[in-house]
């Protein structure tokens, strides 16, 4: 895997943000996930450099970009990425969000109708957010009884606090072994390239915010468990490309289903049936090659 250098961006809202980039041509914003950072792009940056500038940022509280204030939406960060793009000079572009970042990309295509030319949410979050429950004594969640708030969901004992105790102690053991029950299920990345992933991952200072702002995200007109929903799906104007593994254990398919009736004849579907949540390492060459497709590159060779 290419190691692509690491450059810093101060932004007006007193936030830093860390960001790798390479190549010239048509801009793409790569967004990461949850758990990750701009790392886990840089096998996606050698598939793209060829024929596009590519930009993969470190959202706030992840990687080397800073953490100087708390944030409840994914509005907030995409509006740090917003300015990212004002800060590089970069016009308009392309938007591909992996899991969380599926819904940064969305507010993002939101705010700037005029500057995002399409979004590619790689096996996104939904458009009604991540629902989150109270769970009971077998750890099974109580679906009559959302998660209401951020010290809630600290306290989650399954999906949360295992998590923060892994944050917070630097356990790679643990980490990889959710990692492998969970994103990497199909396929785990090689032995180096591991490595590195976790170094990324365990710089994670925003778990609970992050958790939080995905259980309030809701961009349609209709209510989820946890929000009222805003509407501004309507701003969306863009192409939208939804790429969904058939083995996804996070995001199951019913609701990347959803979120493509959402979007309405604007959303295109890709599937790949035998991927999980990372279809980056389940199965790179047909991923990289229809990214390249869907931004308007020729097919690789």
């Amino acid at each position: 895997m290419e190691q692509y250098p690491v450059s810093h961006v101060p932004l007006p809202n007193g936030e830093t943000l860390a960001y790798r980039s390479c190549g010239q041509g048509p801009a793409v914003l790569l967004i990461h996930g949850n758990m990750s950072s701009s790392v886990h792009w840089q096998t996606t940056m050698e598939a793209l450099e060829p024929s596009f500038k590519v930009i993969a940022p470190d959202m706030r509280g992840f990687g080397d970009s800073t953490y100087t204030k708390s944030f409840d939406s994914l509005r907030e960060l995409a509006a740090d990425l917003e300015m990212l793009l004002i800060e590089l000079g970069v016009g308009a572009c392309s938007v591909v969000g992996w899991s969380a970042g599926g819904g940064v990309a969305m507010e993002m295509a939101a705010d700037l109708p005029n500057a995002v030319e399409q979004i590619v949410l790689v096996e996104s979050v939904p458009t009604t957010g991540f629902p989150m429950f109270r769970k009971d004594a077998n750890g099974a969640p109580i679906l009559t009884s959302p998660l209401r708030t951020k010290q809630e969901i600290a306290a989650d004992p399954v999906q949360v606090l295992p998590v923060l105790n892994a944050l917070q102690s630097g356990d790679r053991a643990a980490m990889r072994a959710l990692w492998n029950a969970v994103i990497y299920n199909q396929h785990q990345p090689p032995a180096d390239d591991y490595e590195l992933y976790l170094d990324a991952i365990l710089k994670q200072r925003c778990l609970v915010d992050l958790d939080y702002a995905l259980m309030v995200f809701n961009i349609t007109r209709r209510a989820s468990a946890a929000a009222a929903g805003s509407g501004r799906i309507d701003s969306i104007r863009c192409p939208v490309i939804l790429v969904q593994g058939g083995r996804d254990l996070v995001v199951p398919e019913a609701w990347s289903r959803q979120t493509q009736e959402d979007f309405g004849e604007r959303a295109q579907w890709i599937s790949f049936p035998n991927a999980g949540h990372s279809p980056i390492t389940d199965d790179p060459d047909l991923f990289f090659h229809a990214l390249r497709n869907a931004l308007g590159a020729e097919p690789m060779a």
